[in-house]
């Protein structure tokens, strides 16, 4: 199993949050730099970037930290937040992402991030479904599209999409363990695509659980910083 190390960024400063709640962030490291570092130490390979700034303002704001990540550490950065307009994409690439993820595009823009697909391919181009209350959440979770799960995959898939990064907002920063039946059904039912988990890790048990499961790649974020979760390759 692909463990992908999580930053979120509001301000320049690696946060997290609680279930999408912007009022609930908590700062763990001023300078994210150092916490990608501490991932690259660890012996893991890629890296989660969102730009929660950037996902509200629809346009990128934190390009100069993924850029200082991508020249100062060996890791590969995947990228989103705010990425609304292919100008966008290729400042994303042009900083140092080696993936960029589609969330709020993916949805309300689907030919846009078709487009995507065919101009940079699957292996760069990374679906972002963020799911609240059995919805698909745009616009920085602030709001909700009328597009579900199966709508995004479905349509994608056929000009390619091999990668899909599926966020649980519930619970996501809770620490309470990821549904993994849901995941395990929906990895079963897409076999072509990867399924990323994102939300609600824990412990080394759930990522047993999600590996026992099928699942091949999962993002961690607060269990990390918490201390729950640790690796020394």
């Amino acid at each position: 199993m692909t463990i992908i190390p999580a930053i979120d960024i509001i301000d320049g400063h690696c946060v997290r949050l609680s279930q999408g709640d912007y009022d609930k962030a908590k700062t763990y490291y001023r300078d994210p730099l150092d916490a990608a570092k501490q991932f690259e130490d660890w012996g893991l390979r890629r890296i989660h970037i969102v730009d929660l700034d950037g996902a509200k303002a629809s346009q990128p704001k934190n390009l100069a930290v993924l850029e200082r990540i991508a020249s100062q550490t060996s890791l590969e950065p995947q990228f989103g937040g705010g990425i609304k307009s292919t100008d966008s994409l290729r400042s994303v690439f042009s900083a140092g992402a080696s993936r960029a993820i589609g969330g709020s595009v993916a949805a309300l823009q689907p030919e846009m991030f078709e487009e995507w697909l065919r101009l940079f391919g699957d292996e760069r181009i990374i679906l972002g479904a963020d799911i609240k209350e059995g919805q698909i959440a745009v616009k920085g979770w602030l709001e909700k599209s009328a597009a579900t799960l199966d709508d995004l995959l479905q349509r994608f898939m056929r000009l390619g999409l091999s990668q899909a990064i599926v966020t649980d907002i519930a619970v996501d920063g809770m620490l309470c363990g990821p549904d993994v039946k849901f995941y395990a059904e929906l990895q079963k039912k897409y076999p072509s695509v990867d399924i990323t988990v994102s939300g609600g890790i824990s412990s080394q048990a759930d990522l047993d659980a999600l590996a026992s499961a099928g699942l091949r790649s999962v993002i961690i974020g607060k269990a990390i910083y918490e201390g729950r979760i640790t690796f020394h390759f």
